[in-house]
């Protein structure tokens, strides 16, 4: 086979392949015009190691993407059975290609690559200089919950989160992270290496080599898991033990006492005041110009518009809405702007032994490196949270047989983890996310209109979520 037959055969696989990967923004549609711009063998032989960045012709324009490409004549078994089907791209002569990170001896030579800091073409590996990478161990556990990104545990000291979307430019998720690091943060999980290339003559970060939390537990299972008992409580009274002594009196217990999560919620809103201080001594901070906040209140305009176009029964709120928008644009008061998360939910922190953790600064994946790079008022990571304790409580409510009678504990629950956390955040920043009303009132309706586009196209049956806080807001 010739090698241009060869690279059109691998062309048609990957276009066959993309569609069926979760990361990949289009899932489930049919691929166009696709092009390998970046070709890099990192290992001859069989097995064979080869770096892809292919470039796809998309609705926004182009997008490119990164596939480590494996091919063998005896791939792993792992390749072979049920859950690995989709790892599996296709077949070149005897060869079978697949996805190399499903393959710990290939996935090993990207860590051996950051430990001996490797330059193969333009891919550069990069070490920290203090890094234990060399220690680590070189057989991988891949992670198969992940979205938008696949990352691989090496042992319980280091976690590689390869990036499969990639983005010209200096890379949020490394910048932050590696910033508050040097800071001596405990807030993040500390960057032990990376690999990166050039695309147009500009970076391009293909890969971040992190410290691994072990023991560590995301603040998302932590709350599902907390709720979960609560409602099984209050559903099947003689189950109270489980989190609270049964009364005396043998009423049932209401349900805004003693609700769990609700002391981790203060706690995470403390970890979240000192990471955003400790953003501030890495990047600065300043004051929003007016030109800057009449732009801004633009751009929320024009998201909502677009919202109501695509989902009509937010329009019944659009108003109430632009209200809000057009109280922040009035606030006499200064807004600061600085480096935030840009992302920030239950399920981007974890709590371990030292305390809450936030990981991917990257922001918000779909959008513009240069938005997410962009300063922003440290309440739109308030908001964010803030709505993600109303996403935990009230998800599990939806198909509930005993959901009406669930509805005031949900709600309850909601209400004091965001208290507690608006508190702990006050704590720390020695000012209370609460007294500053407008402008968090519009970050927070500015994240609802964003999940209701999200939940309409991607999670229709959650569409009450958004759609029942915009009601009430």
């Amino acid at each position: 086979m010739t090698e241009t037959v060869a690279e059109a055969v691998m062309q048609d696989m990957l276009a066959q392949w993309l569609p069926r990967q979760r990361w990949f923004p289009g899932r489930g549609t049919a691929v166009g015009k696709l092009g390998i711009i970046s070709d890099v063998p990192l290992l001859a032989g069989d097995p064979q190691l080869r770096h892809l960045v292919i470039e796809i012709q998309q609705t926004g324009g182009p997008a490119r993407f990164q596939v480590l490409v494996g091919s063998s004549s005896e791939p792993p078994p792992a390749i072979g059975n049920p859950a690995g089907s989709d790892a599996v791209i296709g077949r070149l002569a005897d060869l079978t290609v697949y996805d190399a990170l499903h393959d710990p001896e290939l996935a090993a030579v990207l860590l051996r690559g950051i430990a001996g800091q490797r330059r193969a073409g333009p891919l550069r590996f990069v070490r920290e200089p203090t890094a234990p990478v060399a220690d680590l161990p070189a057989d991988g556990r891949l992670l198969a919950t992940e979205q938008s990104n696949t990352s691989l545990v090496f042992g319980d000291a280091a976690i590689l989160k390869v990036l499969r979307r990639l983005f010209a430019g200096a890379n949020p998720d490394l910048e932050v992270a590696d910033a508050l690091a040097r800071l001596g943060s405990d807030r993040v999980a500390a960057p032990f290496g990376w690999i990166e290339t050039e695309l147009d003559g500009e970076p391009v970060l293909l890969a971040v080599l992190s410290e691994f939390l072990a023991g560590a537990h995301e603040g998302w299972s932590l709350a599902l898991q907390s709720l979960s008992r609560l409602y099984t409580r209050l559903g099947s009274y003689g189950h109270e033990y489980l989190t609270m002594p049964v009364p005396r009196n043998g009423a049932r217990p209401e349900a805004g006492v003693g609700l769990p999560f609700v002391g981790d919620a203060r706690e995470l809103g403390l970890a979240t005041a000192l990471m955003h201080a400790d953003m501030v001594t890495a990047f600065g901070r300043r004051d929003m110009m007016p030109s800057e906040r009449g732009a801004m209140v633009s751009a929320l305009t024009s998201k909502l518009d677009a919202a109501v176009a695509l989902v009509p029964q937010l329009g019944a709120h659009a108003e109430r809405i632009s209200a809000a928008y057009a109280d922040l644009a009035a606030l006499k008061e200064p807004v600061p702007v600085q480096r935030i998360h840009g992302d920030y939910h239950l399920g981007q922190v974890m709590r371990s032994r030292r305390g809450w953790v936030a990981l991917d600064f990257e922001g918000e994946p779909a959008a513009p490196l240069a938005e997410r790079r962009a300063l922003a008022p440290a309440m739109r990571d308030v908001a964010g949270m803030l709505r993600s304790f109303d996403y935990a409580a009230r998800h599990q409510l939806i198909g509930h047989p005993r959901a009406q009678d669930l509805f005031s504990a949900a709600d309850s629950w909601a209400r004091q983890c965001q208290d507690a956390f608006c508190a702990g955040y006050a704590a720390g920043a020695g000012t209370d996310p609460r007294d500053h009303a407008a402008l968090l009132r519009a970050l927070t309706l500015e994240k609802a209109v964003y999940e209701v586009i999200y939940e309409y196209r991607h999670r229709p049956t959650w569409l009450s979520i958004p759609l029942d806080y915009v009601a009430t807001a």
